[in-house]
């Protein structure tokens, strides 16, 4: 039986920008924010903080920040994936020794890998170091996606503490979360995923909308692990539009122009990725005044 890296709404953090840097200043800004608005962890140099655009020593540079930034107010989880082994366990390594609480990582993309691979790839790095990992699997991202037999045996690792589920595949899930039981734990990868794996016993999310509205998500939560499903509906159904928006383009596109819409200034996307088309961005800015968030 494992117990959670964390419960509840943990926040998939953006990364600041100001003239093509890191913009440190403004990161502590967002972490003062979410611990202000009962988050319960946050993930740094994920998806939707532009990881991938960021070379390793950047990288490393600001996984290092966040945590001595949060001095143990929040856990501080860093995305530590690549379709590189060697460089997934540089990254895995580096957090641990900047005292990360545990470590977010992808499956491999570009490359992919059969579950054998998965396998070796995922027991490898759990073999290197001392935190707990979460999984993340998100095949419309990388290509591949997890069985239930793979998460099965991956669960017998100690150092494996559960998934970020962002596939939509609820059988999937069902079946996984029937075969591994309390060796594997479950959080939800998409905000509007949230109250069904949470219904389905899911610990929480780790969430793209918690960046704008972390009390939202926070509540949505804590609402459905004490049982007190009507009320998480009634948040759900709110916010479900701005969820899907969230998406309306590829994250952390829309994120980033709310954050800036809201004041936030977090500054620039990276290439590839660009500003919204005009299109999107009207929808958004739609669904953010729908809830009444004003800019």
């Amino acid at each position: 039986m494992k117990t959670p890296l964390f419960t509840g709404s943990c926040v998939a953090i953006v990364t600041p920008f100001k003239d093509g840097e890191v913009n440190y200043e403004k990161l502590g800004e967002l972490i003062d924010f979410q611990i202000a608005g009962n988050t319960s962890s946050i993930v740094i140099c994920g998806t939707t903080g532009e990881g991938s655009t960021q070379s390793l020593e950047e990288h490393v540079k600001t996984v290092d920040f966040a945590v001595k930034y949060a001095k143990g107010r929040i856990s501080i989880i860093a995305g530590a994936g690549s379709n590189d082994t060697e460089a997934a366990r540089f990254l895995c390594e580096n957090a641990e020794k900047s005292g990360a609480d545990g470590l977010l990582v992808v499956t491999p993309y570009y490359n992919k890998a059969t579950q054998k691979g998965l396998i070796r790839h995922y027991n490898y790095l759990a073999d290197h170091v001392n935190i707990p990992i979460v999984l993340y699997n998100v095949p419309s991202r990388t290509g591949v996606c997890f069985t239930a037999d793979t998460y099965k045996e991956l669960s017998k690792h100690p150092n494996i503490n559960g998934v970020k589920e962002a596939s939509g595949n609820l059988n999937l899930v069902s079946r996984a979360m029937d075969m591994c039981g309390d060796d594997l734990i479950f959080w939800s990868g998409d905000d509007y995923d949230t109250l069904p794996l949470m219904a389905m016993g899911a610990k929480g999310v780790i969430s793209v909308l918690a960046n704008i509205l972390p009390n939202v998500m926070s509540d949505l939560c804590a609402y459905a692990a004490a049982g007190k499903y009507e009320e998480a509906r009634q948040l759900h159904l709110k916010y479900f539009d701005l969820m899907e928006k969230m998406f309306i383009e590829v994250n952390p596109i829309p994120v980033k122009t709310a954050m800036n819409l809201m004041g936030m200034d977090v500054g620039d996307l990276r290439l590839p990725l660009c500003e919204m088309e005009e299109k999107n961005l009207e929808a958004l800015k739609a669904s953010m005044r729908n809830v009444g968030i004003k800019f």
